[in-house]
């Protein structure tokens, strides 16, 4: 299950270029700034404000989520890890968290014995460091371990992806690895940044960087950027924004992450030459081997017959390419690399918000329990003694037709 949101790019922050400038200076509100000026600046705070709270739910997959309990899980159980650490051999523990980190379900492994350190493996830079106890065969602690399953230029980039916007890494007054400077000297949890006339918004909070330590992530919009998500009041704008980003999320599974795995559909070859030969149960093999990694679904025709298709059930977002084999076009595929269950996932967790799926008048995902029959396509709703605002993504089910997303957000909105 993919647990972590893949958007399709890191957006610049809006009206800034690559980096803001060295000379940025924090400043509050003047009182006597125009109202123009004024509204412009408070409705930047409630969009910033709203996509902080995202930009911690997103920090809080790598504290408690599915992803965690993955990396937990593999680290506990590898017997390769627990007999290295048993013999107190150094060379082969490292060996065997490399392993696990080649996994790609966490970055960074450390295990220490009592005090002193058997080994360190990973990234320079991580963030929300999880610890466990390692454990012999037969349930005596042997070791503990540090783990992180976010590293900081990953974390950087999935949040500037969510936000549309600038994050930034700091410990105390300096930037942290690779991340988007600021000045060098200590800034206000939350104001704006003024440069050459132009004024970006920010907001942060703290995070623990990996094995120990504390950072800040501060996350900046400019204040140009944050219009057109304005709206009459500061409920209004909050929505606005949590229905964009709930938007993003879905576009996210169409957009070019998707294009590493149409590539190595169209150039597996075992894939390319059953199609060319129209033979269906290798075709089912090749794609057999193809899914799991990030594929939940492929679809392979040629010469407009279904050669074979598998997958989940209920998939959506769903990528169309052909197949080629020297030169000569051989067939044709549908991909997608999400399901109902993930979308409804990330949705949860990362926007804080519940959707109701649907295609025509049949439900086939809703985080609500009863799902709710009558949710509206727009307007304030009420279920289960809790208040929402709805709106609807008009999306794509698999292989094609309509699915409708209802998504629901909490009012208020936290």
């Amino acid at each position: 299950m993919r647990a972590a949101i893949s958007l399709a790019a890191v957006a610049a922050l809006g009206g800034c270029g690559s980096s803001l400038p060295s000379g940025l200076v924090a400043h509050a509100s003047n009182a006597g700034d125009p109202p123009s000026i004024a509204r412009a600046s408070q409705c930047a705070a409630t969009v910033v404000d709203t996509l902080g709270d995202i930009a911690k739910h997103v920090y809080h997959e790598g504290v408690a989520s599915s992803r965690t309990a993955s990396a937990r899980f593999l680290i506990t159980h590898s017997i390769t890890l627990r007999e290295a650490v048993e013999q107190n051999d150094p060379r082969a523990a490292l060996a065997a968290a490399r392993a696990l980190i080649a996994t790609g379900h966490m970055t960074n492994v450390t295990v220490l014995r009592g005090a002193s350190r058997l080994l360190s493996a990973g990234r320079p830079g991580a963030l929300a460091p999880i610890e466990g106890t390692l454990t012999s065969a037969q349930g005596a602690p042997i070791a503990t371990y540090i783990a992180s399953v976010w590293a900081d230029d990953s974390y950087i980039s999935e949040t500037n992806g969510i936000s549309e916007g600038a994050t930034a890494l700091r410990a105390g007054a300096h930037s942290v690895g690779d991340s988007f400077p600021l000045p060098a000297r200590e800034l206000s949890a939350e104001g704006s940044l003024n440069e050459r006339g132009a004024s970006y918004r920010y907001t942060s909070f703290p995070v623990a960087a990996y094995p120990t330590g504390q950072e800040r992530v501060y996350l900046l919009r400019s204040i140009a950027s944050t219009d057109r998500l304005c709206a009459g009041s500061q409920e209004d704008t909050v929505f606005n924004t949590v229905s964009h980003v709930a938007t993003l999320i879905y576009t996210g599974e169409t957009g070019p992450l998707t294009l590493p795995q149409v590539r190595r559909v169209q150039h597996n070859q075992a894939l390319l030459h059953a199609v060319a030969e129209r033979e269906p149960a290798a075709t089912k093999l090749a794609i057999d081997n193809l899914l799991n990694e990030h594929i939940v679904r492929l679809r392979v025709s040629a010469r407009g017959h279904l050669l074979s298709d598998v997958g989940g059930p209920f998939v959506l977002a769903p990528v169309r390419a052909p197949l080629r084999l020297n030169g000569r076009t051989v067939g044709s595929f549908v991909l997608s690399i999400q399901d109902d269950l993930g979308y409804r996932l990330l949705a949860q967790r990362l926007a804080g918000v519940d959707v109701v799926m649907q295609t025509g008048p049949r439900i086939i995902m809703s985080s609500l329990d009863p799902a709710p029959v009558d949710v509206p396509a727009q307007g304030p709703f009420a279920y289960l003694g809790h208040s929402y605002r709805v709106f609807t993504i008009n999306a794509e089910a698999f292989p094609s037709g309509p699915l409708t997303i209802r998504v629901l957000i909490p009012i208020p909105y936290s």
